[in-house]
Order: structure tokens, then sequence, then C-alpha cells
């Protein structure tokens, strides 16, 4: 007989005497493990207890608190060939939490603490001898730090300095820093979103400066980004629970400045929470912004990304559901998206003594996830794309920044932040691969990427010959040289390329000419700009510019006001015959337009969309036009609608979610008429019933219970000839869509699948759905934190807070988290169980489960050969 009490095991290793390790209770005292009597196992217990009583109240000299230390290195992984060191643990109750790094012309360290002040460190041979000196400078909180120009450039986010740009520099000549003078006060910053890194310019003499989406812009001297922006959103947006609600476009930016802290230029714009930015060796400028948890399983979620940030750059950040999707023609696109987490310093490898691979990556920190990423850029036309590596892992690891030291060729990293423990760690490399420095060779990229420099140098100025320079690339296949072209032509007198704008005739040209006209034009052009615009041939266009010749249109509205009735009437005859549309993005985009010009076919189509989408993210997206729509409804289309809604309650997502769902229910019920709204208030008032969310519109019976092997048959007969929308709509049936990202929409939780045919082979494919515990991913791995009262809480660290984690415990509700005290924790390890359920595919028939394998591996593409129906 075995007997196990939930003691907690720090008491008993106090009196002498060894937990056990019976699954599933955790650590717990084992008794009679041979077989003894009940009775003697409870006597042992009894006496047990008893000791470790005793121990308690008559050895205070005993101390039961934790000696407070950093991650140690046990806890942390890397890639082969890689080593991990714990330099220093940083003793919160006098040096704070660590947050900002740079290094000195000396090769120190000089850090900062989030709510204090700064610190030199010198790097030591060996970790007991790093040597670590408090700055005598009245001044700290910084989040981002640069020596450049004989100076300490220190970026302040904290009210208690004077939030802004200082400079720190020796004024005696005597080699210490002893005088601070402030170049430029920041306001809104003195939180999280306020003003963050310092980035030396690649020619040495400017200053890069990255500010999140609380500050406000300074006073400037010039932007390259046109000072045009604006919200742009055609039908008002819901908020949730209202963060920054007040905080307009253009929202985080990154400007140049001077050495003196004059001569301020606006670089790029729309950034929402961008914490540092790097320079690759071709002198092109990326960052890591942040994602919107509260967002999460919305359609307007956007995941933390890797941005490459160009001149007059708009990356499409507004408030609440405003954020643009990444396909809107008047933004740019992330360079990688990496998922969900908490960007914190970037940097590259550039110096580093590891192989060549990672002297090229850029290394990007999450702080809630505690990942450090290797993000492998390729170039792709006159931008980038590529893929993120986990690099460094650790349980918890809540990175700050990083530097690659310009001697000894190591990377450094700290972590802390949110008065968390902080710790100092090296990073080299112990392997065989060559370490000799890479050479940066150009590639056949450069030339894609020197045109778009030659149609930057006409941002921010009305420049001769800048019109018949840039026409020519409006129409270019290559995304970043059609904006490059736009915002150029933006910066000359309107009267300078209007005619021709309107009398363009390649379609991708005249698009892209007319978004500018519709946001730099006036009222009076309207007329005649929709008039271009309808005589584009919509069955010629390719999927992209359909949706930016919908974007289009809604820019001229939105910018110019609601059409004249004929214009609206010509308007909704164009495009509601097009609806519904294969791409759902387009359905989305076409349902948003035919809403604003009130159409009222767009009721049922919208209701029918509503209701055959297979993810709760189409569905919302759908259900957020709706609500405002006040033609064409009939009662039994009203009762179809707030049924959604019904069963939307039941839905999960991120902090904001249910306020979302209760808004659009909201603004839906404040536009009807009184005599539905009589009709309609048992579905009004109706409550959900249904405790876990279900996307498909009718329940599925079991099917069976498939294994691996008989589907890897099934699927060597071939893939050809799937049927694509059906794979998608089973991708919901099996409530994939709930914690995965497939072609841009779905849950956030688990890894992004858009790239999975060129990462798992068909058997790897089915193992992770069938058996998801068999091979868990680092990345999403779940954590078994054992408290010292006997508790064990399963899941994925999201959020630290001082003393204390946050647990997502269901990947179905991201927003539901358990608080975990660090000093109640006795043990913390890797989950060997999946978090992803099993049974996914037990209500699919095979036709269904080869259909969605086909969905899977097709990178999204519906026009992928395996589709192909003969």
């Amino acid at each position: 007989m075995k007997v196990c009490i939930n003691l907690g095991d720090r008491a008993f290793r106090q009196g002498g005497i060894q937990p056990c390790r019976c699954p599933p209770h955790g650590k717990y005292l084992s008794h009679d493990h041979q077989g003894k009597t009940l009775i003697m196992s409870f006597i042992r217990l009894y006496f047990s207890a008893l000791l470790a009583v005793l121990v308690l109240l008559w050895a205070p000299a005993v101390s039961l608190a934790k000696e407070a230390t950093a991650t140690p290195v046990e806890r942390i992984k890397t890639l082969p060939g890689f080593q991990v060191e714990l330099l220093y643990t940083v003793p919160k109750d006098q040096q704070g939490s660590w947050v900002s790094m740079t290094t000195d012309p000396a090769g120190r360290l000089i850090v900062s603490d989030q709510y204090g002040g700064l610190y030199r460190v010198t790097p030591p041979a060996a970790a007991a001898d790093t040597k670590v000196e408090k700055l005598p400078l009245a001044i700290g909180g910084a989040q981002g730090l640069l020596w450049a120009f004989d100076s300490l450039y220190v970026v302040v986010n904290n009210p208690q300095f004077k939030v802004g740009v200082h400079r720190a520099f020796d004024s005696n000549g005597d080699g210490e820093l002893d005088q601070v003078e402030m170049l430029q006060p920041l306001e809104g910053g003195g939180r999280e979103h306020g003003p963050h890194g310092a980035v030396l310019a690649p020619d040495g003499k400017s200053i890069y400066i990255v500010c999140g989406n609380q500050t406000k812009l300074p006073k400037f001297n010039r932007s390259r980004v046109p000072l045009a922006w604006d919200e742009d959103l055609l039908l008002p947006r819901i908020y949730g629970r209202g963060f920054m609600k007040d905080v307009p476009a253009p929202g985080g930016f990154i400007a140049q400045m001077q050495p003196d802290g004059t001569d301020w230029e606006i670089i790029a714009t729309g950034f929402r929470n961008q914490y540092d930015a790097a320079f690759n060796r071709h002198g092109e400028l990326f960052t890591f912004d942040a994602d919107m948890e509260w967002d999460m399983n919305t359609p307007w979620y956007r995941s933390t990304r890797i941005n490459h940030v160009v001149s007059g750059g708009e990356f499409g950040w507004r408030n609440g559901s405003g954020k643009w999707p990444a396909y809107y023609g008047d933004s740019l696109p992330a360079a990688v998206d990496i998922g969900p987490g908490s960007p914190t310093g970037v940097t590259f490898g550039h110096g580093a003594k590891f192989p060549e691979k990672y002297q090229n990556a850029l290394f990007a920190c999450d702080w809630s996830y505690g990942k450090l990423y290797a993000v492998h850029l390729q170039p792709e036309g006159a931008s980038y794309g590529g893929e993120a590596e986990e690099f460094v892992s650790g349980l918890p690891l809540p990175l700050t920044d990083i530097v690659i030291h310009p001697t000894d060729g190591a990377m450094y990293f700290t972590i802390g932040g949110r008065r968390s423990q902080s710790g100092l760690y090296r990073v080299t490399y112990t392997g065989d691969d060559s370490t000799e420095p890479a050479d940066g060779q150009e590639e056949q990229a450069a030339a894609a990427r020197a045109t778009r420099h030659q149609l930057e140098a006409f941002h921010g100025q009305s420049v001769d010959g800048a019109v018949e320079a840039a026409w020519p690339h409006l129409g270019s296949d290559d995304r970043f040289l059609r904006y490059a072209a736009r915002v150029a032509i933006e910066w000359q007198p309107v009267d300078s390329w209007e005619l021709a704008a309107l009398e363009e005739l390649n379609p991708r040209a005249a698009i892209t000419a007319l978004m500018a006209l519709a946001r730099v034009g006036d009222k009076r052009v309207q007329e005649r700009l929709l008039a271009s615009l309808d005589r584009i041939d919509w069955e010629q266009l390719d999927a992209q510019t359909k949706l930016d010749l919908l974007r289009c249109y809604s820019l001229t509205f939105s910018r110019m006001g609601k059409p004249d009735e004929s214009d609206r009437q010509r308007t909704v005859d164009i495009f509601s015959v097009w609806l519904p549309n294969k791409d759902q993005r387009i359905n989305i985009e076409l349902l948003e337009l035919l809403v604003y010009l009130e159409d009222p076919t767009a009721a049922e189509k919208g209701v029918k969309l509503l209701e055959s989408a297979p993810s709760q993210e189409e569905q919302i997206a759908y259900a957020k036009s709706l609500r405002l729509l006040k033609k064409g409804w009939t009662l039994e289309l009203r009762q179809r609608y707030f049924q959604w809604l019904v069963n939307a309650m039941n839905y999960r997502g991120g902090a904001s979610f249910g306020l979302f769902v209760q808004e659009i229910k909201n603004d839906a019920v404040a536009n009807l008429p009184a005599e539905a709204k009589q009709k309609l208030l048992p579905l009004i008032d109706a409550k959900p019933t249904n405790p876990s969310p279900s996307f498909a519109s009718e329940q599925r019976p079991f099917v069976k219970e498939w294994t691996v092997d008989e589907l890897e048959k099934a699927i060597e007969q071939g893939l050809s000839n799937r049927d694509f929308a059906q794979g998608k709509q089973m991708f919901g049936v099996a409530n994939c869509f709930s914690c995965h990202r497939f072609d841009e929409q779905g849950g956030a939780i688990g890894p992004d699948l858009t790239g999975l045919s060129g990462r798992m082979s068909t058997r790897d494919l089915l193992e992770s759905i069938i058996e998801p515990s068999k091979a868990i991913s680092d990345q999403y791995a779940a954590v078994n934190i054992v408290t010292v009262d006997g508790k064990v809480v399963s899941g994925r660290i999201a959020n630290l807070s001082g003393d204390s984690y946050k647990v997502i415990t269901n990947m179905l509700d991201p927003a539901a988290m358990t608080d975990v005290k660090v000093d109640d924790i006795e043990d913390m390890a890797l989950s060997d169980v999946s978090m992803m359920p099993t049974g996914l595919l037990n209500t699919l028939s095979e036709e269904e489960v080869l259909d969605l394998m086909a969905y899977l591996l097709s990178r999204g593409d519906a026009n992928h050969e395996m589709f192909q129906k003969e």
C-alpha cells in the first residue's frame, strides 16, 4: 500500500526526509512502497511531520527563504555547440532589475535598472570575477543605452529622471562620466510604451531613436512619412477594454537625430511597441514589434513580428479593432511573423565569434515567453523574408537586452524587468564550425534595394523630376518598390501628378496612384477618382491587386466622405456581384464596403458567410461589419445573426475578447427597429449554454479514432485533386483555428502552421496531430510548476510582474491565467504532456482528413497544383 500526503518538500528536507515523485500528485511524502501496513504508514507520517514541526519551531536559524538567484543555466537551453554562462545575479533590493545595455570604449558593459540608476560591468574571465559598480550619475530608468560620439546616450522612460533623450559625458577629462544634459524631452512616456532604444546609424553620423505608441511625436524638422496619417477606417471600430483608446495614428515611431539632439526626422510610423532596432550589414534597419495580447483570437490580432523599417514606412497599428491587416496596400507587411510574446532587445550577430549563419542572424529577445530567437533573413526583392529559430530559451527567462561584445565576440544578454529577478549571461561558441568573420558580400537583391533607395531619396521633399522617376514603379510587382514610389509621389505637389493618376491605364499602377490621390487629394476630385477606379476590370486582377482596389475605394470614402447617390449605387452594382469570393480576405473587405454603402443584399450574403466561416476570427470579421447594416434584413436573417451572437459568447480569446463580442451585440441591438427588437428579445437576452467553442455549424458524430499508420497509407495514394475549401472547413471543424494561425488567420497560442510543407514530412505532421505528446516543440511546451504546498500548475508562462508568474493553463482560453508567486515555487520543469488535445480528427471521414492534410501542406495557396480539379 502507498500513502501520499501533500505537506511540501521544503519542510521534509529540513527534517532529513526525502519526498517521493509519485505521479500524478507531484512531490509528496511517500510511505510503505514495499507493502507495509497502513497503520505503520501513519505512524511514520506522524513522527515525520512532528519532526518537521519541531525543526520549524526550535531551529529559527534555518531559513526557509530561497536564496535569490537568476535563472540557473541548468534551466536554459541553447543550440548544440553554444554555451550559456550565468555571470551575475543582480541583487534586486540594491541594483534593481536591468532592462537595457550597451558597451563603452573600454569594453565594459553599461546597464540600466528599469526603476533606478546605471551600472558598469566589467566582463569577467570567470563568473565569480564579475565586477559591478554604480555610475555616479543622477539618471536612470533607461530603456535605451548607446555609447557614441564620446558620450553615453540615455533614453529615459521613467518620470523620476525626466522622460526623453539625455547625454552623459566626461566634462573634465578624468575618464569618468560626470555630467548629464537633456537633449530632447519626450511626452507620453513613463510607462512601458514610451521611448526605448537608441541605435547608431550605419554611417556613424547620426542616431536613431525608437519610441512606442504612447510617445507623442516631438517637434520634428522633417518627416519621410507623408504628413497625411489618419485612422483610415471605413466603419467605426470596437475597443474592448479600451487600452490607449485616446491615442490615434501615427502610433509608435522611429526617428533620426543628430548627435547634439537636434534636427529630428521621422523615419517610419505605425508600430505598437517596438523596443529596439538594429542595422544589418547592408545598412537596412529592422525592429521587433509587439502584438496586442488582448486581441488574441480576433481577426485584427497581429502577432509579434520582425519589420523591415524602410523610409516612409507605415506599419498599420491602430487602436482596438482598427489595426490594419497586413494586406493593406498603404502599409507594409512583416518580414517574419514570430507569434505571441513581448519583444525587447535586438541585435545582429555581426562581430560575434559564431558560425557564419549566426553572425548574419538578427537576434530578437522575447521577454514574456523567455525565448531568444535567431532570425535568418533572406532578401526578397527590395525587402526581406525569413524564418525564426529558437536560439536560447529558459524557465523563466525574461530577456530584456542583448549585445555582441566588440572585443571578445561573445553575446551578452540580461533578464529582468517589472521588478523581476535580474541576471547577466554570456553566450559563446565551443563547437567545431569556423567562426571566421563573415565577408558580407552583396547578393542579387542588391539591385532591387538600390532602386528602392533611389525612390526613397524623394521622400520628405518636393524634387524636380521625382514624379517622372517614380511613376514607372507604381505598377511594380515588388510591393516595397510600389510603396516607395507612392510615398515619393505623395511628397510632390498634387497638381503635378493628379491628371496622370486619373488617366493611368495600367491597373496596378492606376490603383497605386489613385490610392495616393485618395490620401492627399480633396473632395472635389472624388467623382473623377471613382470614375477612374470604376473602369478597372476586376476579373483581370490577382487577389492582392483586388485587395488594393478595395482598399483604394475605402480610402476614397473614409478620406473624402460618402459619395452621392449615383456614385454609391454604381459602386454597389460593381461589387455586389463578386460577393462571396473564394478568398476570405476579399470577402471581409467586400462585405465591409457593401455595408458602408448600405447594399440590401449584404445582409443575406453576410449571414451565409458568417455561418459557413470555419474560424471564429473570420466569423467575427463578418459580424463586426453586419452589426452596422440597416437595410436588407428579414426577421429570419436577424434571428440567425443573433443566434450567432449567442454562440459567440462561448468563444475565447484575449482579455478584450468578451467585450469585443459584447460591443458587436450592443451596436447590432442599437440598430434594430423597435418591432424587430421586441421579436428578438429571447435571443437578445439568451445566455450561452455550450461551455466550449464549436465553429462547425452543427455537431458532428464520432467517425473513428484514426491512427498515424492508416492515414499515412491513405495519403501515400496522393493528395492531388483535393478540395481546398473543404480542407479549410475541416481546419475549423477540428478546432485547429482555436490555437493555430494559418494563412494569416486563427489563434496564436500554438505555432503558425502556414509553412508546414517546408518543415515537416507527412508522417511528422500526422504524429503532431494524432500523438501531440510524442514530440513537443520547446517553443510551445507547457511547464509543470510544483508549489511548496503541493499544488501543480501546468501551462505556459505568459507574463511576469515582480515576484509573480502568470500561466496560461488552457490553450483555448488565453485570457484565463493562473498567478503563481516565485517564492511559492518548489520545482519547475518542462511538461512531457502536450497542451494540444488528442482526438481532433475523430469526427472527420477519410476524405475530409485528406482534404485537411492537403490544405495544411498548401501554404494557404488556393491555386496550388494539388487543388486543380480535373
